[in-house]
């Protein structure tokens, strides 16, 4: 029998290399932290206050964050200024909805830098994970990213 603090641990590594993948701009490793049914939106949270039904990003389906990884690759590639990110992420709750699956929040920090070295906050606030765990690890279910601050400029890149 797995523990939970187990699942916790899974958890966690799922989280890490969530920021491994997208900080080291490698988006074919990406699609693979999502279940084949999952979910995944940017948005504000001011919208939500306010019940808007806006957002940044929004991927409804395993083939829309497929998608979203050949417009990075492939569509925007060489049309923007390409940026690098770090992100800084703290799991704040875990809580246990039964048969391995977790409501998991997680508070976050990413920074950018551009090409000539300025740098800055491009994001913070938190994350409303649902996350799968299993014998072969942790998959996200359900990833919403809610915006506390508006970023200084686009958005190109999954947070």
């Amino acid at each position: 029998m797995v523990s939970y603090l187990e699942h916790c641990r899974a958890i966690d590594e799922l989280l890490g290399l969530y920021a491994l993948v997208v900080d080291g701009q490698e988006w074919e490793r990406w699609p693979a932290l999502f279940a084949e049914d999952c979910y995944y939106a940017v948005v504000s949270i001011e919208n939500v206050e306010q019940d808007l039904p806006l957002a940044y990003m929004l991927d409804d389906s395993r083939e829309r964050i497929l998608d979203r990884v050949k417009f990075v690759r492939e569509v925007w590639a060489g049309t923007v200024e390409p940026y690098r990110t770090r992100h800084s992420i703290q799991r704040t709750m875990t809580m246990d909805l039964g048969s391995g699956v977790y409501e998991v929040q997680a508070n976050f920090l990413v920074g950018y830098t551009l090409g000539d070295g300025t740098a800055g906050m491009l994001a913070m606030g938190h994350y409303e994970d649902q996350i799968a765990v299993g014998e072969e690890g942790a998959l996200f279910l359900r990833k919403v990213v809610y915006l506390d601050n508006v970023p200084p400029r686009y958005l190109i890149y999954p947070l």
